[in-house]
């Protein structure tokens, strides 16, 4: 390193080499849109285990009306509203307030 020259050359690519690692780390695929990255992976987690207990819970549901029959025809009735013979079902229209209606079946 007697020569100014080379000095001088060494210095500026080492300069040139940390604007360039400013420039990468900085810009548009760095440093921030890395912390973008791993947040957004957080958030894709999060919601992955949430529709994954949502998944049991709808797994423990189907194998209760499965192994249930009691369960199963309260199921029914309630879905397809149907009633046993002589059984009243009052049926509540809870959109304007207005109480509710009798069906004899």
């Amino acid at each position: 390193m007697r020569n100014p020259a080379l000095k001088t050359a060494y210095a500026i690519v080492v300069l040139a080499g940390v604007a360039y690692a400013f420039v990468v780390l900085e810009g548009p695929n760095g440093i921030p849109a890395l912390l973008a990255k791993r947040s957004q992976v957080a958030g894709y987690e999060q919601k992955n285990q949430e529709i994954l207990r949502e998944n049991m819970q709808k797994e423990q549901r189907i194998e209760r009306l499965e192994n249930n029959p009691i369960e199963q025809e309260m199921e029914i009735r309630q879905r397809l509203k149907l009633a046993r013979p002589g059984e009243k079902i009052y049926i509540f229209d809870d959109t304007n307030g207005a109480g509710g209606k009798k069906v004899d079946k």
